[in-house]
């Protein structure tokens, strides 16, 4: 059976520049599936230009209602759903955010077929596409152009103002005048990857948690902290990786111990609500708080980093923490400040690379399962809703997408 997969254009505002299939991989989708056709809907503001798809012979057009599947990026605006179809993008949706309620609303109303990237999963429940990757990579590079701007250090261009990796790459060189400083990196998933791969490509020196505590050095250095670094157990029991994501809220953190000797710190780490905190708003009071600049990649409002008060942009990605009032100020208003990068979508500021990293696990992880027979579930699994109702998997969103009742 013939399937036709329609790239849509991104709708949402600000315009994201990332796309799920670069003109390459759509080429490869189409010769790899021999019943796939891709059809690319017209837009001024992808990273890849009409032009590039249309040399490679695909078709590029304004309507795309034909198509049997509508692939996208970010959240589609209500105006936009074309009833009747199969969706995949970034729903935002699964954790009840008030922001996209109604979103999930008029998709059940026009009887659509949400398929959600971010629940794509393989049999062991590990994530199968994401574009995390490039938010540590251009997060680590943000943490150095901000420590560096901070310390009037050096100045690096702006990731977004990169043509693409490659050029990014080229202001590493500009990284000379690092002092001997300690950055820390948590996490040990896609992202802590991504900010760890910018590290090595700088020529940044990687140490041990022990050396890092314990040793000075006469050249930068970093660390990886993964959770049982800066976590324990709050009875004393050994720890065990499985219970802390299970039972968050019996841990409690020690992350007291890299106060005293990290300058950057490089947040990185998925958080649960449930889990403790790295440090208390009352810890940058205290005279061996040494903190002075944060990348807080995972950008968690109000979250695991607690001077994360809001998430910035890429044009104004950084702003002040300042530890005396608890007051949010403009970046680099005063050295005794904390200064905090939180740029929430940071894969965007390298869209021509994330997208064609995407488009490598779309094409190797989903598309045999929804151009072929989803034997394993993977696409199951990742539908929200189908035939206008929640699939019995979500059901718990049933009171999240309820109409107001009426006083």
């Amino acid at each position: 059976m013939s399937l036709t997969i329609g790239l849509i254009r991104e709708g949402k505002t600000p315009p994201d520049k990332r796309v799920p299939l670069t003109p390459k991989k759509c080429v490869e989708a189409q010769s790899t599936f021999a019943d796939l056709q891709m059809v690319v809907q017209s837009s001024p503001v992808r990273s890849y230009s009409d032009q590039e798809y249309r040399d490679l012979g695909l078709e590029v057009r304004d309507d795309i209602s034909d198509c049997d599947v509508l692939m996208g990026v970010k959240e589609v605006p209500v105006q936009q759903l074309i009833p009747n179809k199969t969706y995949l993008f970034f729903s935002h949706t699964v954790k009840k955010q008030p922001a996209n309620r109604n979103l999930l609303r008029e998709v059940l109303k026009k009887n659509i077929t949400l398929i959600d990237y971010e629940l794509l999963t393989n049999a062991r429940g590990e994530r199968i596409v994401a574009f995390g990757r490039y938010a540590g990579i251009v997060g680590a590079y943000n943490g150095l152009l901000t420590y560096g701007r901070k310390h009037q250090l050096f100045s690096l261009k702006p990731a977004h103002e990169c043509v693409d990796m490659d050029d990014m790459q080229e202001e590493f060189f500009k990284v000379k005048k690092l002092p001997a400083i300690k950055m820390a990196v948590t996490g040990s998933g896609r992202v802590a990857q991504g900010a760890l791969e910018v590290l090595d490509r700088m020529g940044i020196r990687r140490v041990s948690v022990y050396d890092y505590l314990y040793l000075t050095f006469n050249e930068p250095v970093y660390t990886q902290l993964r959770s049982s670094d800066y976590n324990r157990r709050r009875d004393g029991r050994v720890w065990d990786t499985t219970d802390f994501h299970a039972n968050p809220q019996e841990y409690e953190s020690t992350f007291g111990l890299f106060l005293p000797v990290t300058d950057l710190l490089i947040a990185c780490a998925y958080w649960h609500p449930a889990a403790p905190k790295l440090f208390e708003e009352a810890d940058t009071q205290r005279p061996n708080f040494r903190i002075n600049t944060i990348a807080d990649v995972t950008c968690d409002v109000n979250g695991s980093i607690p001077t994360t008060k809001r998430a910035s942009t890429i044009a104004d990605p950084a702003f002040d923490y300042n530890p005396q009032t608890g007051e949010l100020e403009a970046a680099y208003a005063r050295p005794t400040n904390i200064t905090v990068m939180a740029v929430d979508n940071l894969p965007c500021e390298l869209p021509r690379n994330a997208s064609r990293d995407f488009g490598r696990q779309l094409i190797d992880n989903v598309l045999p399962h929804l151009v072929g027979h989803d034997d394993e579930g993977v696409i199951a699994r990742a539908t929200i809703t189908k035939n206008g109702q929640l699939t019995p998997r979500y059901q718990y969103l049933a009171d999240y997408v309820a109409d107001a009742v009426e006083l």
